[in-house]
């Protein structure tokens, strides 16, 4: 049985296709789903281009206890949060204790909390006068952007960046890294838990 993710995105879905690219035909883990809050999200068509399932929920759906006993009922193993906007709650963490996975644009703890996603990241590093930003991959827990660090990538801001300029190489840095180290932390987790099987 392949090890199966749930991708949780809120927008455009770049990083979401990203990963569905990287894991199609991959022996051992598949995207098996595709998730937004946001019904207009371009994320949904790209789910269809890819044949990959997709759902849309609200907010009071999302906060049930129903909503993570649904995913693993449809035996979902990882939660991947590419570009997705709300705070997880907490039955949704009890449920995958260090199976959910989220990339912020920015080296946290720096830039990170409610309300800090997207160009604010990036105009908030530029404002700062920062001379570099990047890119943090981190587990999740009932705070924004608090959980333990997996992997960082830094890059150069330079005085003539703008936020349009510094998101472009963020990205960059994204579609390099996010889908090798999910796959990493992934094959990682499995390996362990099959030891101490065997045990």
């Amino acid at each position: 049985m392949p090890i199966k993710i749930a991708i949780f995105a809120s927008g455009s879905g770049s990083n979401a296709e990203n990963l569905a690219n990287h894991f199609r035909g991959h022996h051992e883990i598949q995207v098996s789903k595709i998730l937004t809050n946001n019904p207009k999200a371009f994320v949904l068509n790209r789910a269809q281009q890819l044949n990959i399932p997709s759902q849309v929920f609200a907010k009071e759906e999302f906060r049930s206890n129903a909503f993570s006993q649904g995913l693993y009922e449809e035996g979902v193993d990882f939660i991947v949060l590419a570009g997705f906007l709300w705070l997880v709650p907490p039955h949704l963490i009890a449920t995958y204790p260090n199976r959910i996975i989220n990339i912020h644009p920015a080296l946290l703890p720096k830039y990170g909390g409610k309300g800090m996603y997207g160009q604010h990241v990036h105009e908030a590093v530029i404002s700062q006068g920062e001379h570099e930003s990047g890119i943090t991959i981190h587990l999740v827990n009932e705070k924004f952007d608090d959980g333990r660090v997996l992997f960082q990538a830094k890059c150069t801001v330079e005085t003539r960046d703008t936020v349009a300029s510094l998101a472009k190489k963020i990205h960059q840095l994204e579609y390099e890294h996010f889908p090798q180290v999910v796959e990493n932390y992934i094959s990682q987790l499995d390996r362990e838990i099959e030891s101490r099987v065997e045990v």
